[in-house]
């Protein structure tokens, strides 16, 4: 008891000092708080702290998988499928960056002499965007356009990719005899069980919106207790609980058209969840070992999946209504890795603990690095972009004020 106490009072202040320092990242130098919380953990995870454990279990899996969820089911609610249908396109962008950013990162790790299966499944890891770093970047730089916009929608759909393909992984790493019907038949019943749950949360958020005021304080705790509870019992059944979060957002989109916003309380909440994730996940990939052959991979890792995300995104983007250089920019701005990469590796570790560590000594280095390098990528893509409406820069912002005084 003593022990779970002890560990609980040094989240606290560690989310305490993460939230500070993020504060200070951002206003010092007009960086995104993410950079400040993920280093951190970055640092408590170095010194060898102790509450984080790998492959994540327990109490730090659950939170995981309710920050990310939250974030996917948020993403997901700016998802709407009659949009994707009038412009498929834009469906065909998501799948042309995300196939070339697994075939890029599975090549260049083959060259270095990974074996083929671990090669595989890291360069699916690979191709998870992160909407978690990206809507918290938007957040701090308010930008909004369509480069903001088609980033998001298409890193919700790199994720929803990953989530599904990497529960199919897992489940044929964990099972003898991978291309049996028996463990196709084990794939197909756990996408069924997601889709199910993710079904089930927003029929009961769709019914809740029909009784309660989008805005009201009590609605947004009922919406955060749902998502809690759908994260708990698909883990239970053997579902993907962000998976069936982002289903559930997408669905509930689809049937519930008119937009709503989170009250501030719900806001409140997200941010902490946030903050908990980004520091979990950069003390669980700090604590992996490290050497020059690792450091080698890693950068490969990250040039050949920075090159691949902004070519796919570009080759499709005629007729998807964006522009060469707003494909560009929306590439840099699917840079991050984060939460949804971690979660996949985690299960690929609980399912063959021998080829998920030769994922893991690659994987977590580079979920770590693109966690923050991805945050300042996608700083400067929404910048460059022009939709960011806060200056990037504390003089900046001074002198815009200054304009706008001295303006007739």
């Amino acid at each position: 008891m003593q022990g779970w106490m002890d560990i609980w009072v040094q989240w606290a202040a560690l989310l305490a000092v993460a939230a500070a320092v993020g504060y200070l990242v951002q206003r010092r130098a007009g960086l995104p708080k993410v950079v400040g919380y993920t280093l951190v953990g970055t640092v408590v995870g170095l010194l060898g702290f102790g509450g984080t454990v790998w492959p994540l279990t327990g109490t730090g899996l659950f939170l995981m998988e309710f920050a990310v969820g939250l974030v996917l089911f948020e993403c997901g609610g700016r998802l709407p499928l009659r949009w994707l249908a009038r412009n498929p396109m834009v469906l065909v962008q998501s799948v042309a960056e995300s196939l070339l950013t697994w075939l890029a990162v599975y090549s260049v790790m083959r060259w270095l002499g990974v074996a083929a299966q671990p090669a595989g499944l890291l360069a699916l890891v690979a191709t998870a965007a992160s909407p978690t770093v990206l809507v918290r970047v938007v957040a701090d730089t308010r930008a909004a356009g369509p480069v903001t916009e088609r980033a998001i929608v298409l890193s919700t759909l790199s994720s929803l990719y990953v989530l599904a393909l990497g529960a199919a992984g897992a489940q044929l790493l964990v099972l003898p005899g991978g291309g049996t019907p028996q463990a196709w038949e084990a794939v197909l019943k756990e996408l069924v069980t997601t889709v199910g749950m993710g079904a089930a949360l927003a029929l009961a958020l769709r019914l809740m919106l029909r009784l309660m005021s989008p805005l009201s304080e009590n609605t947004a705790i009922v919406v955060l207790g749902l998502i809690a509870t759908t994260t708990a019992l698909a883990a239970h059944v053997g579902g993907s609980p962000p998976l069936a979060a982002l289903l559930a957002g997408v669905l509930l989109k689809h049937f519930y058209p008119r937009p709503w916003a989170w009250p501030r309380q719900a806001s409140s909440a997200s941010t902490l969840l946030a903050i908990l994730m980004f520091v979990l996940v950069s003390t669980v990939a700090a604590q992996s070992p490290w050497n020059v052959a690792v450091a080698g991979s890693v950068l490969a890792l990250a040039a050949v999946r920075l090159a691949a995300k902004a070519m796919g995104v570009g080759l499709a983007s005629p007729g998807s209504g964006a522009s060469w250089r707003q494909a560009l920019w929306t590439g840099g701005a699917m840079t991050p890795m984060s939460g949804v990469a971690l979660l996949v590796a985690s299960g690929f570790m609980v399912a063959s603990p021998e080829t998920g560590t030769l994922i893991a000594q690659i994987a977590l280095p580079a979920i770590l690095l693109m966690e923050v390098l991805g945050a300042v990528i996608t700083t400067f893509a929404l910048y460059g972009a022009g939709e960011s409406l806060k200056p990037w820069t504390p003089q900046m912002r001074e002198r815009a004020i200054e304009r706008e005084r001295d303006a007739p």
